[in-house]
């Protein structure tokens, strides 16, 4: 997989699901980044996606997880983009302005 930023991996470590229910320890690769930490630098996209993961596998949630991943998707195809991945012709946003794009994007989806 090619992804561009660690700022865009989610991860889940999960329980064997030997009972039906998984449980699991979800964050985002990158760690806590304390180099830029407070700069408004941060990617919360692999946050925001490893939420999703809790939701598909320890809570069985489909379909809030798909909205998840559709919110991300509609604000990365929007062109907002944080430092890590900003590209000429995107708008550079700060780590709360993407996480408002993708919760309003949510919200406006429900």
């Amino acid at each position: 997989m090619l992804t561009g930023s660690l700022g865009l991996l989610p991860s889940a470590s999960l329980s064997d699901p030997k009972n039906g229910q998984v449980f699991g320890l979800y964050e985002p690769v990158h760690g806590s980044a304390p180099d830029i930490a407070g700069q408004g630098r941060a990617n919360p996209i692999a946050a925001i996606l490893s939420a999703a993961l809790l939701l598909r596998y320890s809570f069985g949630d489909e379909e809030g997880a798909n909205a998840i991943d559709n919110a991300v998707e509609h604000v990365l195809t929007a062109g907002l983009r944080t430092a890590d991945i900003y590209e000429k012709g995107c708008r550079l946003v700060s780590t709360s302005e993407m996480g408002d794009a993708v919760a309003f994007r949510l919200r406006a989806s429900h």
